[in-house]
């Protein structure tokens, strides 16, 4: 019988998502991914117009005005957490009227958590409930992330509370602590 002695376990950055081989089928994407990701990409190219109409579509709502309405209370809602070098890149970032919605708003002292985030849209959108304001607020913080990239959606995660991620369209990752213990 042969003995070996533990190793110590080295602590290593997660590694990037692996792309599949071309010859491997993918998944198709849902219908609603889909609508999303082509009204992103005409915000890019847009403004206001095209990123409602991005919500409109990722949130399957009726018309675009309630999807203006929804983006409107959800944008306004953020700029209350936004701070520091992120402001201003965010606001760059997005079209003109969703930037001032954002810039006109007062950064709190501390952010809220996720689920109090929810909470306080859910209280400003009329007949809405927890799980109607979450999908409010996934709706237009996804298409949000999207048009702004992954670089600004994770430095915007990294200043919020945890939970944060999931409203985001993003998987919530533990924050580790990579260096090794002395």
């Amino acid at each position: 019988m042969t003995v070996t002695s533990p190793q110590p376990r080295a602590t290593i950055a997660a590694p990037a998502p692996a792309t599949a081989p071309a010859t491997s089928p993918s998944p198709a994407p849902s219908p609603r991914k889909v609508h999303a990701v082509h009204a992103v990409h005409a915000v890019r190219t847009g403004g206001w117009q095209e990123f409602t109409e991005a919500v409109r579509q990722a949130g399957q709502y009726p018309t675009r005005a309630r999807a203006e309405q929804v983006t409107r209370i959800v944008l306004s809602a953020l700029g209350d957490h936004v701070t520091g070098d992120e402001r201003p890149v965010l606001t760059q970032a997005l079209p003109l009227e969703a930037a001032e919605l954002i810039a006109a708003q007062i950064p709190a002292a501390a952010p809220l958590t996720a689920r109090r985030f929810v909470d306080s849209v859910a209280a400003h959108i009329e007949g809405s409930s927890p799980a109607t304001a979450r999908w409010d607020v996934s709706s237009v913080l996804g298409v949000l992330a999207e048009t702004v990239g992954e670089p600004l959606t994770t430095r915007l995660l990294t200043q919020l509370p945890p939970g944060y991620a999931l409203l985001f369209g993003r998987a919530e990752l533990a924050r580790y602590n990579l260096v090794a213990p002395d």
